[in-house]
């Protein structure tokens, strides 16, 4: 039927990222979907971003992704969440009208140059001589290509549990994919078996919002995108809605824990540990009399609420039962029952670190197929396998982002490296060097990068280095303008900080203080003072203020860099190095880590074989010299 350069099978969150930038990389790619009603679709929560997520988004836009502007176009309530603490840890959340997420991004994919929208489900692969080049389709159709990137969601022989009912099903009602399922076990790809799940959807004017606390957004518009900074995108926000469970509802679900699909061992499954299903949360944490729970609108052009933090696969009527039995819920009419969906997904310790499978030539993988839970999550995958692909099909080197580059990096280093026994999910604690990878600095750390790759528009590039030399030139000048020291104590006074002893004081020194924004010296500043936009007064803040812990996350970084940077040869064969444990080779062999550090974070290798392997290098490059010199002196 055609020939193409890039092959996309799925049009969820990650199959619509690598095709976009597969396509703007300049390869003619096709983005295939079993029902274009899917694409970009959200079948559990309807919103975008949150703790760890957020800034996934922010690095995707940062490098030339979809997703941040997407949702700066659809959202109907945003919020920073976290502001409490420390800015490496804020992150943006907002609620999107998933019918409008779904359209905006269908509309962007079918405008864009190089890349082809079709219907259609693929039943199969063409491989020869153990690398891709084809798709075959379930109407026989077959499309060639250089590169295929497997981005199948939770379709591949889904199956969905609501008590003890059972169905082969894709999310929302949608057909699972099934022949590719069984061919891809045929192909000897290690495949597991996860699960996840979905709460009740609810009829907005059945609930009595009087008996809920009401959840606002804020009132300042932060967006996702760094090309919408400066930018009005304050519309009318819609309120969620918080409520609890109670003693009531918990004696209805351990009642009748026997009949959840989880409990009765119907689901196979694995499923995520961080975002459990109510069954779980009451089960396991007894001693806790509530757990809240949220209820959020799904769009402007629907009744349907969505129960944030109330997933099960307990039959209809008891959920009916327990639902109705929370403050607010009491008379709600449930138009979608929550479920439980099993999905199958590859091992992805069997990926290189560019996404590519270590097994299948050219197949490049992201997403829920990858064992990793979240739209955000796919989404940054799905763009760097885009990328990758287009980079090998061209001949050049990959994009392996570091852990200390983005999240994007954690991520990915993660799930190749540490695999994962559960639906992975981002979260701020796992990344070392979080001080550094903040939302707010996202550009900075890859706009270049995504520029370099050929990702980044100019127009972008143009905006960032714009704000760059801002940000830069804005804390020079304030760490070389000395303030006035008979207007300084005044306004120290109404500060709350305590007084200057010597007017050598600086507004860089002043700005280090905790209790002195940016916006306080504006009092005491003259007219050099430059106009920053909200984003580029922020960033000044933030590096002034946390200067010295980002100095000491940076010089750990550069230790970091030593590992990463000792590279190991690829078909190293472990199993003759002296001095490395049985299970360390094994590891290492199943793996085939690229660097030192890569290795160091492999579980089951230990410090002590990190100094076997430097040992090994070390005598290799000896060795390599000596012939070097032999080969010189005949």
């Amino acid at each position: 039927m055609g020939e193409y350069d890039v092959v996309v099978v799925g049009a969820g969150h990650a199959g619509c990222e690598a095709g976009l930038a597969a396509a703007r990389i300049g390869c003619e790619t096709l983005l295939l979907s079993m029902n274009l009603e899917s694409v970009a679709m959200m079948p559990c929560n309807p919103s975008i971003g949150g703790t760890g997520k957020g800034h996934l988004v922010c690095e995707i836009d940062a490098l030339g992704g979809e997703m941040g502007l997407n949702i700066d176009k659809t959202f109907i309530q945003s919020k920073m969440l976290n502001t409490s603490k420390g800015p490496a840890v804020h992150s943006l959340r907002a609620q999107a009208d998933k019918t409008r997420y779904h359209l905006e991004m269908k509309k962007t994919i079918e405008n864009e140059e190089r890349l082809s929208l079709k219907q259609a489900e693929v039943v199969d692969l063409i491989i020869d001589d153990g690398a891709v080049c084809g798709v075959v389709t379930r109407t026989n159709s077959i499309y060639l290509c250089k590169a295929v990137i497997m981005c199948t969601g939770t379709f591949l022989a889904g199956k969905v549990f609501i008590g003890e009912s059972a169905y082969y099903s894709g999310p929302s009602g949608l057909a699972p994919s099934m022949e590719l399922a069984d061919k891809l076990h045929e192909y000897g790809l290690p495949m597991r078996r996860f699960k996840t799940g979905t709460p009740a959807r609810m009829l907005a004017s059945t609930l009595d919002y009087d008996k809920m606390k009401q959840q606002d957004g804020d009132e300042e518009i932060i967006p996702f995108s760094f090309m919408n900074e400066g930018e009005k995108l304050g519309r009318n926000q819609i309120s969620c809605w918080l409520s609890y469970t109670n003693s009531d509802t918990h004696r209805i679900i351990l009642e009748n824990i026997e009949r959840s699909a989880m409990y009765s061992g119907n689901i196979v499954g694995v499923g995520p540990r961080y975002c459990p299903s109510i069954e779980d949360k009451v089960s396991r944490f007894k001693d806790r009399d509530r757990h809240q729970l949220f209820v959020e609108p799904e769009g402007l052009d629907t009744e349907e609420m969505y129960i944030q933090g109330m997933s099960s696969s307990l039959p209809e009527d008891i959920q009916e039962e327990f639902y109705h039995t929370i403050p607010g819920l009491e008379n709600a009419e449930i138009v979608r029952p929550a479920y439980a969906i099993e999905y199958d997904c590859v091992d992805p310790t069997t990926l290189k670190p560019s996404l590519e499978s270590k097994l299948i030539d050219n197949m490049f993988c992201a997403g829920q197929f990858n064992g990793s839970s979240g739209y955000e999550e796919a989404a940054a995958q799905g763009l760097i396998a885009g990328i990758n692909a287009a980079r090998k099909i061209n001949g050049e080197n990959p994009l392996v982002l570091g852990r200390n580059e983005a999240y994007i990096g954690v991520l990915i280093d993660d799930l190749v490296t540490k695999g994962t026994m559960e639906p992975y999910r981002i979260m701020t604690s796992r990344a070392e060097f979080r001080l550094i990878l903040r939302q707010d600095n996202a550009d900075r750390r890859l706009t270049e990068i995504g520029y370099e790759y050929g990702l980044v528009s100019d127009e972008r590039y143009s905006k960032f280095i714009t704000k760059k030399k801002l940000v830069d030139g804005e804390i020079e000048r304030l760490r070389n303008k000395y303030a006035e020291f008979s207007k300084l104590n005044e306004f120290l006074a109404s500060q709350g900080s305590h007084e200057a002893t010597n007017n050598n004081i600086t507004f860089y020194d002043l700005l280090r203080r905790p209790e002195i924004s940016y916006e306080a010296l504006k009092v005491i500043d003259d007219e050099t003072r430059p106009e920053l936009n909200r984003a580029e007064r922020y960033e000044v803040e933030v590096r002034i203020k946390y200067a010295g812990y980002i100095d000491k996350q940076l010089a750990q970084v550069e230790k970091m860099k030593k590992l990463e940077n000792k590279k190991l040869p690829e078909n190293i064969n472990y199993n003759v190095i002296n001095g490395l444990r049985l299970e360390a080779r094994q590891k290492l062999s199943e793996i085939n880590p690229i660097s030192i550090g890569q290795a160091s974070r492999i579980s089951g290798v230990s410090p002590a074989d990190i100094n076997v392997l430097l040992i090994y290098l070390e005598k290799e490059r000896r060795s390599n010299e000596r012939s070097e010199r032999n080969e010189y002196e005949g």
